[in-house]
């Protein structure tokens, strides 16, 4: 393996990993409710399945093809990057065994067992064995492996029993059987559901009746993981075929592409393993041996079989977004929105309001056309279905539909052919760029001419998920910006990128500029002995053009501070070169999805909201918009919610210089805050203090908005001058 030496950089790949730890860390958290915290277990498993699939599936395919290429922060060739990962892989598989050890002792403390299949009682084993024989064996297709049944194709995240078997003639074999695929229930629960089982396990128990005239040597359950990295871009210059149909080949190939890890639940015989890696084409270092579950998604099929009034403490309340007090329900929302920005903050506001504004539009007369772009939708979307209505109702409507957003490609198709037969005009993207925007133009007639509504956000056109990401979402009437946005739109529909923009940043050909001069005006305050401050939020930081801006403006004496959930290749706190730049993580219940950009101290700041991190892809291979903040109460709204995330000292690591990340220390007599619960219960409030205002009366006070339990108010735990900061702030 390659020397490495750590010094202002981090790998990409080992960040992302340490990101993962992180998540895994949640699930170790006694403050999480019990169920919530075996759904990070299940959130930890299946980030590292698209790892393997995505990331390392374009190493390995680096590596066969001898492309020697060095990453640009540790100069690792892709095989040495593929070592490291899987020596770190291998030191968490027993973090995560371990958590769900812990887990799994504490739900049999609470009334809720997952059997050990080795080791049950005589009651048990019959219920299974009755279970097993009606509802599972018939289901089953074994297959033993010889030169008559060569070695089958193994799909990529199902699991499978294998058998090592002797025959009559004193031969060795392998049997196989498919323990996944949606024939069958994947958890088994006992008759007083008291007890459950999983059903690879259930077949393992049972395995001796389904190999019946074969002596069993040795059993295991394995699961492997398929390289996901097909080449996209390059079906784009096939000009013979429509694009979608390459999609539709393409998507299909993937479900063929060569395996990339092989995970074994307990140790096997080590003949088997070695059979196994010599027919998968995998090196023994892609091997993982596990105690626990291969697949965790079973988590979600164990939730709805729980009884939830029975153990409603093992999961967090439910909490409901709440109507933005910035809109009024009973006037059209382009009409209050012509008068004043409104910026709303998901998932604590609901998306309601903006997809009133587009049904709205689909219907209004003024309205002449409608265009968007759309990255990632609902299986059942309002967005779509207004779209559709737009178009019907005489709109022009144009939306651009990324056919690449990865494992979201399938679903894109599907809306592309509704969205052609309503009408719409679709587009598929760029040749050389995938189309990562969000952001929505509104193009009115009115007597007094043309007048723009646009929308940018930090996240998805998904009804689903802004219940579960940190977003924010910019509507403007601001005719500049207006302006610009109907320039990203006509060079797409060109089948270009757009050469300039006046207010807004777009990728990939200003937005990167864009921010280093925003970053060079930081540092040319600070030559004019003024204060230089820079704060950022996002999911990753990996432009290593941009880190090294950063570090220059750190040195020039900029003070830094950045919010990045994910992926830091950038080392904070190193003396003599990033002292000044403290990086922090916020993981918690909300998956924390806002990119925000805040460039000078708060009384001359300039801010901007962006679809982009700050990520090579996206500054240089993706059209992204960065739109500029103008509204003077949006911007303090901005800053304050970022000094509250920067303050969070129960959901927060802080990066150290050796790149490592710890929990924030509570210090002696501090308050506790979790910001994702305060920003909630700042929604709640503010919408009982509207409605209270509606009715003609005073504002709710704090102990009656806490009372309202129709309203299921979430409290911070031991945070009681939450509200008094909230009064402090919109006073």
């Amino acid at each position: 393996m390659e020397t490495l030496t750590l010094n202002l950089y981090d790998n990409r790949e080992m960040s992302w990993l340490k990101f993962n730890e992180r998540v895994l860390d949640e699930a170790r958290d006694m403050n999480v409710p019990l169920f919530e915290r075996l759904k990070f277990v299940s959130i930890f498993c299946s980030n590292l399945d698209e790892f393997y699939m995505v990331r390392v599936g374009s190493l390995y395919d680096q590596m066969i093809l001898k492309n020697q290429k060095k990453d640009t922060k540790w100069r690792l060739s892709p095989k040495s990057q593929l070592e490291l990962i899987f020596s770190k892989t291998a030191t968490l598989m027993p973090e995560k065994d371990a958590v769900y050890e812990n887990l799994k002792r504490e739900f049999q403390e609470k009334g809720l067992t997952h059997l050990n299949y080795k080791n049950l009682t005589q009651d048990e084993f019959d219920e299974l064995k009755q279970y097993f024989k009606q509802e599972v064996y018939p289901l089953l297709s074994p297959q033993v492996i010889d030169k008559k049944q060569p070695f089958p194709f193994f799909n990529n995240k199902e699991i499978y029993v294998a058998v090592q078997i002797r025959t009559k003639k004193d031969s060795v074999k392998i049997g196989v059987v498919p323990a996944t695929g949606g024939h069958f229930e994947r958890v088994v629960f006992l008759k007083n559901r008291s007890a459950f089982i999983l059903v690879e396990e259930l077949i393992a128990l049972f395995i001796t009746d389904i190999f019946s005239q074969y002596r069993i040597i040795d059993k295991t359950i394995f699961r492997i993981t398929r390289n996901a990295d097909i080449d996209l871009d390059a079906a784009i210059y096939d000009e013979e075929l429509d694009y979608r149909k390459i999609m539709s080949t393409l998507l299909k190939k993937r479900k063929r592409l060569a395996p990339v890890r092989l995970q074994i639940q307990e140790s096997i015989n080590p003949g088997m393993k070695e059979y196994l890696c010599h027919a998968l084409e995998l090196k023994p270092a892609q091997v993982f041996i596990e105690s626990t579950p291969l697949d965790f998604s079973f988590v979600s099929q164990l939730e709805k079989g729980i009884v939830k009034d029975r153990v409603s403490e093992w999961f967090y309340k439910e909490l409901v977004p709440q109507q933005t007090p910035k809109i009024a329900q009973n006037i059209p929302v382009m009409q209050q929105i012509e008068q004043k920005d409104v910026m709303l903050f998901y998932p604590f506001e609901s998306i309601d309001s903006f997809t009133r504004m587009l049904t709205e539009a689909a219907f209004d007369l003024e309205v002449v056309s409608i265009k968007i772009t759309l990255y990632r939708v609902s299986k059942d979307s309002k967005i779509i279905s207004a779209l559709i209505h737009a178009a019907e109702n005489g709109k022009h409507v144009v939306v651009v539909v990324e056919l690449r957003a990865r494992f979201d490609e399938e679903n894109n198709i599907d809306w592309s052919v509704r969205l052609e037969e309503a009408g719409c005009t679709v587009i598929y993207g760029l040749d050389s760029y995938k189309v990562h925007s969000k952001l929505l133009l509104i193009t009115r007639k009115t007597d007094a001419g043309v007048k723009y509504i646009t929308q940018i956000g930090t996240g998805n056109y998904n009804e689903i998920t802004t219940r579960f990401y940190t977003d924010v979402s910019l509507i403007t009437a601001n005719q500049a910006i207006g302006l610009d946005a109907s320039q990203v739109f006509v060079s797409l529909q060109m089948g270009e990128v757009v050469q300039g923009t006046t207010d807004l940043l777009v990728a990939p050909t200003t937005l990167k500029q864009g921010i280093i001069d925003l970053i060079d005006e930081q540092i040319a305050r600070v030559i004019d002995g003024k204060e230089g401050y820079i704060r950022l939020k996002m999911n990753s930081l990996s432009d290593k053009n941009l880190i090294d801006k950063l570090i220059s403006a750190a040195q020039s004496g900029v003070k830094i501070e950045m919010i990045i959930r994910g992926i830091c290749c950038l080392v904070s706190g190193i003396q003599g070169a990033t002292q000044r730049i403290q990086v922090k993580s916020i993981i918690g219940r909300f998956l924390e999805h806002s990119r925000i950009f805040i460039f000078g101290p708060d009384e001359e700041c300039k801010i901007y909201i962006s679809s982009a991190d700050l990520m090579t892809r996206n500054t240089e291979k993706r059209v992204e918009v960065a739109a500029p903040i103008y509204d003077e109460e949006i911007k303090q709204d901005l800053i304050e919610r970022f000094r509250i995330m920067w303050s969070d000292n129960m959901k927060c690591r802080i990066q150290t210089s050796a790149g490592t990340y710890r929990r924030v220390e509570f210090s002696e007599g501090e308050e506790c805050l979790d910001s994702q619960m305060y920003f909630y219960e700042l929604a709640y409030k503010n919408s009982a203090d509207k409605q209270s205002i509606k009715q003609g009366g005073l504002p709710l006070n704090e102990s009656a908005t806490l009372r309202q339990p129709e309203r299921s108010i979430p409290v911070v735990k031991d945070h009681p001058s939450v509200f008094k900061k909230i009064k402090h702030f919109f006073s």
